[in-house]
């Protein structure tokens, strides 16, 4: 990417409001949410970590969903709190580029992550008596590594030809964060192909996931129906009730994002979008996946005693 292909040498985020009032306000929601979210995520990894009672495949997927969840919110939610009580709402070409990357890379790694674990759960489902030698730690590694492997390897391509695209002279940003279409409107230089790669990306980061963990569910569901006492069909419900709800809130967002016809694409209703898979859903996964846990639970009231 060579700094010629561009004349702007930083962005203004414009982010939501330009009222004073509302500013602050914001201010104070964005920081408790970041605050429990760093809470929440950090007390997940180190209750993983320390109990010998989660050393086990699923906690291990828990752990690396809260590590990306930590990082992904650390890289939207501390530039949105400072612009929302300071006068420069701006962020440098490279800050921009920073960003951008390790959006995408984050994104498209849970993506993965999340596929992983709907696999996972239904072998915790379908072989309980068999989970770990179907799952050993040994092939949850590595597609733990696929995930961040396969993220960052399409975050390097989509980046590069976002950036390769040519920027003038306005880089007023209409959105909290370097995004595809808020940059894409900004540039003046030929686009074209720009949007066949992001939606070739979106299929293969996002719908080819979300169709292996559709499939996956299916799997599950019958094994379900196919358990006699309801005591037995509860308990294994329960099992991947969490994966679902993540899953739900978080592949909901992004598809209304990337999904939606550009004729209808609102910048006001993709701010909100945005803002819930940014920076809600990072504070909300810790709550999802340890209130409905026993084991979590356990860990904890260990921790505290």
């Amino acid at each position: 990417m060579e700094s010629s292909n561009h004349t702007v040498t930083e962005f203004i985020l414009l982010g939501f409001t330009t009222d004073p009032v509302m500013q602050w306000l914001l201010f104070v929601v964005f920081l408790g949410m970041y605050s429990v979210t760093v809470v929440g995520n950090i007390t997940l990894m180190v209750l993983i970590f320390n109990d010998s009672q989660l050393h086990r495949c699923m906690y291990f997927f828990i752990g690396n969903l809260s590590f990306l969840d930590l990082w992904y919110s650390s890289v939207y939610t501390p530039k949105i709190i400072v612009t929302c009580i300071s006068e420069d709402k701006s962020i440098s070409f490279a800050g921009c580029v920073a960003q951008f990357f390790f959006s995408a890379g984050l994104t498209y790694s849970e993506c993965y992550l999340l596929a992983a674990m709907a696999y996972d759960r239904y072998m915790a489902i379908s072989k309980p008596l068999l989970y770990s030698q179907a799952m050993p730690i040994k092939l949850c590694t590595f597609l733990v590594a696929a995930s961040y492997l396969g993220g960052f390897t399409n975050s390097c391509i989509i980046t590069k030809r976002t950036f390769d695209l040519k920027f003038c002279s306005d880089n007023d940003i209409d959105d909290f964060f370097c995004d595809s279409f808020p940059l894409l409107k900004l540039a003046c230089g030929r686009k074209d192909g720009y949007q066949t790669v992001l939606y070739f990306l979106l299929a293969s980061n996002v719908i080819i996931p979300s169709v292996l963990i559709l499939a996956s569910y299916l799997f599950t569901i019958t094994t379900i129906l196919s358990i006699r006492s309801t005591q037995g069909r509860l308990k294994a419900f329960c099992t991947f009730s969490s994966h679902l709800v993540s899953v739900t809130l978080y592949y909901g967002s992004i598809l209304y994002i990337y999904g939606c016809l550009r004729s209808t694409y609102s910048f006001d209703w993709d701010k909100i979008a945005s803002t819930f898979y940014t920076v809600v859903f990072p504070m909300l996964n810790p709550m999802i996946y340890s209130l409905r846990n026993k084991d979590v639970k356990d860990a904890l009231k260990k921790l505290f005693k």
